[in-house]
């Protein structure tokens, strides 16, 4: 009973975890009534939750091998009560910022249930249980969503402690319903990176997260704000299409995930980057409120689906060193989510527009294009090699057998 809980109980968890790690980013309209921000600043206080919620994601996936996911969600939501508690009463910029370098700790619970789920079912169905925890992305959406409207009823700060509520309750479901007997994997950390960092699929994948999530974080933590300031939408407004960005996302991974395990994954990825390239191009010419939402919305969908095939390949590739890959590819994803809205807000304040970072996006977005081609390439050729090598040594045994 308790291993078929841990699917919706892990993907809960992801759900809230992601909740708390955007609250600064959903709430910044309101706090920057209260708490004077410079806005070249911006970007950098919405940015700072993202930065330990990707250094993390690399010793969290390690340790949800070495100790199990109970207690390692357990763990992490207790830590988590100090920062969200912290910003409640922040009065300054660098309160948020405090705060929000804490509250990465939910973004990096996301390597404890892509290590952990494999080990509960077989391998044909990796792609899809990833993706069905992949669904906890939505908590992103939630916060984006219901924390304005909250926020326009109670104020920002009680919103903000009403995430302790949520906390608790968290705390004592993986106290009463976590697996204790999760299977274990105790490899030396250092053994396991010495294993994986010369593979140079583990570069190659970590470049297409930090694509396909990096954009997600990205456009999750930037859109609130440009979308207020560049369009001059309502507060609530800009926080439910937000949402729905979120959401699509959201929903599509789970779709990328069942696709992955049914179709080839790296095929996949040539249509996904594909139509990054030309998505990303659109939004560099800066075009109205219906052009933008067009580009936005297929940006969503590209994230989703990538997000759901790459976490198809992590363990078909690194099978025995899945914690700290998945660790190390998510770790990208995050710092993807890091440094395009920083670079965004540099960009507009040297030039009045976007349109230089959105052209950069669509480049890396063609460059990631050709790598994927080319490994779909080298997968195809190792493929026929192996099985000219099956015929050969088929025939050889046959001839053997004939001279006997």
């Amino acid at each position: 009973m308790i291993r078929k809980l841990q699917l919706p109980l892990q993907t809960l968890n992801l759900i809230l975890g992601f909740m708390v790690w955007v609250i600064i980013s959903s709430l910044m309209p309101f706090i920057t009534e209260d708490i004077a921000i410079p806005p070249g600043k911006l970007a950098i206080v919405t940015a700072i939750p993202v930065v330990l919620g990707s250094i993390l994601r690399i010793p969290i996936g390690y340790y949800a091998n070495i100790f199990g996911a109970r207690i390692v969600f357990l763990v992490s939501f207790i830590l988590l009560l100090f920062p969200v508690y912290y910003i409640s009463e922040a009065s300054t910029m660098t309160d948020l910022i405090i705060g929000g370098l804490f509250l990465g700790i939910g973004g990096a619970v996301f390597s404890v249930g892509v290590t952990s789920l494999p080990k509960y079912y077989p391998k044909e169905k990796h792609g899809f249980v990833n993706g069905i925890y992949g669904v906890g992305n939505l908590g992103t959406a939630v916060t984006t969503f219901s924390a304005p409207i909250v926020a326009t009823q109670v104020g920002w700060a009680l919103t903000v402690k009403l995430y302790l509520i949520l906390l608790l309750v968290f705390i004592v479901l993986n106290f009463f319903f976590g697996d204790r007997h999760e299977a274990k994997v105790k490899t030396p950390i250092m053994e396991q990176i010495k294993g994986v960092y010369k593979n140079e699929k583990l570069w190659f994948f970590s470049l297409f997260y930090f694509i396909t999530f990096g954009s997600f974080v990205a456009f999750t933590v930037y859109l609130p704000n440009f979308l207020v300031s560049n369009f001059e939408l309502t507060k609530v407004d800009a926080g439910m299409r937000t949402a729905g960005f979120i959401a699509i996302a959201t929903f599509f991974r789970p779709i990328g995930g069942w696709l992955a395990d049914r179709f080839q994954p790296l095929f996949l990825l040539v249509g996904t980057f594909a139509v990054y390239t030309v998505a990303a191009i659109l939004l560099a010419f800066s075009p109205e409120i219906t052009l933008y939402t067009v580009g936005c919305l297929a940006i969503a969908v590209c994230a989703g689906v990538g997000n759901g095939v790459i976490f198809k390949l992590v363990p078909f590739y690194f099978n025995k060193q899945a914690g700290i890959v998945n660790g190390i590819v998510s770790m990208m994803g995050g710092l993807g989510g890091f440094f395009p809205p920083i670079l965004l807000s540099s960009i507009h304040a040297a030039t009045g527009h976007y349109s230089i970072g959105f052209m950069l996006l669509s480049q890396v977005a063609l460059a990631s294009l050709i790598l994927v081609i080319w490994l779909h390439y080298q997968a195809r050729l190792t493929a026929a090699t192996e099985a000219i090598d099956s015929v050969g040594q088929g025939n050889f045994k046959k001839q053997k057998e004939i001279q006997k």
